[in-house]
């Protein structure tokens, strides 16, 4: 992208669809595939801002003497699941993660990883979880959102409410479409590209998933009843259903 891109008004002024992540063609590259999710821990925890999430919307669920469940939809590396169950060790919670992809790519990666005590890994749908009559105290998911068409989004919404069922929580966690987002990404990630992020898709598909995502208003626009939607930093959209205002 040229600087005379950046600087045209009508930059990212509309979610590109049609963009494809190149970890999402079926014979991407294999080694650069797992190279990203060996690093999405790294840019996750700058991106991502998932340790917010957990102190605002998952630790007020859990319980000291319960074992609470955790559903974790499109885990990719499941590098959330395991943040999510050390903040919990540390804060003396008890918590079990279901990390969930229905891309065996993902899967075959994270199962070779060490285990992790609470860490159920699941190559299923939310589909397949909500027939099945499964039921947890949060869903979540972070950089799905921006993946999904229309119809897709409703049904993992409907998929949402009927996991968390009565008394649960769902957030899913995304990137917000900005011009001041993407700009910053591009220049934040490019000291790494020969280095850090060498042989993966981490700078090009986070500069496609911010073109392809939504902003606060478009989502707002189409969220179901009961469903809203707050900002959070940096560029960061949280879609909540069942949970207090906070």
């Amino acid at each position: 992208m040229s600087s005379r891109g950046f600087l045209d008004r009508g930059f990212l002024a509309e979610r590109d669809e049609s963009a494809t992540e190149l970890m999402d063609e079926p014979d991407g590259d294999v080694a650069k595939l797992e190279r990203t999710y060996e690093r999405f821990r790294l840019i996750n925890a700058v991106v991502s801002n998932q340790r917010a999430v957990y102190r605002r919307w998952i630790r007020p669920c859990l319980s000291a003497t319960e074992v609470r469940r955790v559903l974790d939809i499109g885990t990719g590396g499941a590098d959330l699941p395991r943040a999510l169950l050390r903040w919990a060790r540390a804060d003396g919670l008890r918590l079990e993660v279901t990390a969930i992809d229905p891309d065996p790519r993902a899967l075959d990666w994270a199962l070779r990883q060490p285990a992790d005590p609470g860490l159920v890994l699941r190559r299923v749908s939310s589909a397949d979880l909500a027939t099945a009559g499964e039921r947890f105290d949060v869903v979540t998911s972070n950089h799905v959102l921006h993946h999904l068409d229309g119809r897709q989004l409703g049904a993992l919404l409907a998929d949402s409410e009927r996991l968390a069922g009565d008394g649960g929580i769902a957030v899913h966690g995304d990137i917000e479409r900005t011009r001041l987002g993407y700009v910053g990404f591009a220049l934040g990630t490019l000291p790494f590209e020969r280095n850090l992020f060498k042989g993966s898709y981490i700078r090009p598909d986070g500069l496609t998933s911010i073109r392809r995502s939504h902003t606060a208003a478009e989502l707002a626009a189409v969220l179901p009843a009961g469903w809203r939607v707050r900002r959070g930093i940096p560029s960061r959209l949280e879609v909540v259903w069942g949970a207090p205002d906070a």
